[in-house]
């Protein structure tokens, strides 16, 4: 049986986030102090898709560490539900301090798992924090690219950008009061029959018990645009070499195109994995593919 994770607290930017630290289940193998740094979506919270991935991880004998991003979940921060890279990858490096002095984890064995946004955002934090010495990715998304030109490959430039900058701006100014974005509808049945493909998958995880929690409401505020859109996450990934990237996804996912892009820009060692049969939201709780493969990667980097 699995231990409870223990609930702590690790700063960022002065913030206190909300974290879940998972040791090793007592009867895996050592992995002499080998600890996961495990980044949530957008919009999401530590007790959903990373919980999933921290489990699996530690009963492997990994020491894993997740958390709610500033401004969401149980985590610090105002206005609440913004979303902001610059601090998101931030986090990760702040994570990677908390770890590097905590007892019992090896500082030179500190690994990443970044899920949907935060594979973005953990592939940034990689580029130029050396300490972070195997970087895996699930189901890898830009926020950047996704509020310029949204989730399918071939979109247009989105003329909706332009309205959310607009809102920021009134947002920032005190124009009123400007509500957060609803990102998916409150339950799975509300949903448009006309709707895309991609938000009837996302909505099949959030709105339905696989994966519901009453702390992620699955809001944005308006004035995340100005800060989402021009961050690209992947550009430099060149830079995450000679340490090894992987990036997990489904192989019907709408979104798969963002790993094969990313890993294309990055140097040796490098793999995308595809999980057969899986879509984007598949593998926020279908982990046992994309889990076994974390094992072996980060069973294979930290060392």
């Amino acid at each position: 049986m699995l231990c409870q994770p223990e609930s702590i607290i690790f700063l960022s930017r002065n913030l206190k986030l909300s974290a879940h630290l998972y040791a090793p289940s007592a009867d895996a193998p050592s992995r002499a102090g080998a600890a996961i740094i495990i980044a949530h979506p957008w919009t999401s919270i530590k007790e959903q898709s990373p919980a999933n991935y921290a489990r699996l991880l530690s009963a492997a004998g990994f020491t894993c560490l997740t958390y709610d991003a500033a401004y969401q979940g149980a985590s610090d921060g105002q206005p609440r539900h913004l979303e902001d890279p610059a601090q998101r990858v931030e986090e990760i490096k702040n994570a990677v301090t908390y770890l590097s002095n905590r007892h019992g984890i090896d500082p030179t064995k500190i690994g990443v798992l970044g899920i949907c946004a935060a594979g973005g955002y953990a592939c940034f934090a990689a580029q130029t924090d050396v300490r972070l010495r195997a970087v895996a990715t699930v189901s890898a998304a830009c926020v950047g690219t996704l509020t310029r030109r949204g989730l399918e490959k071939d979109s247009p430039a989105s003329e909706a950008l332009r309205m959310q900058l607009e809102l920021a701006a009134k947002d920032r100014s005190g124009e009123g009061e400007i509500p957060p974005v609803q990102m998916l509808p409150e339950r799975f049945e509300d949903l448009p029959a006309e709707c895309p493909a991609a938000m009837r998958d996302f909505a099949s995880y959030y709105c339905t018990a696989r994966g519901f929690h009453p702390r992620a409401e699955g809001l944005c505020l308006p004035r995340s645009w100005d800060l989402m859109a021009n961050f690209e996450a992947f550009r430099f990934n060149a830079m995450i070499s000679p340490r090894p990237l992987l990036m997990v996804v489904g192989e019907k996912a709408v979104s798969r195109w963002f790993s094969e892009e990313a890993v294309g820009l990055a140097s040796e060692p490098k793999e995308v994995f595809v999980v057969e049969g899986s879509t984007h939201a598949d593998l926020y709780d279908r982990v046992e593919v994309a889990g076994g493969k974390m094992v072996e990667f980060f069973g294979e980097y930290l060392v």
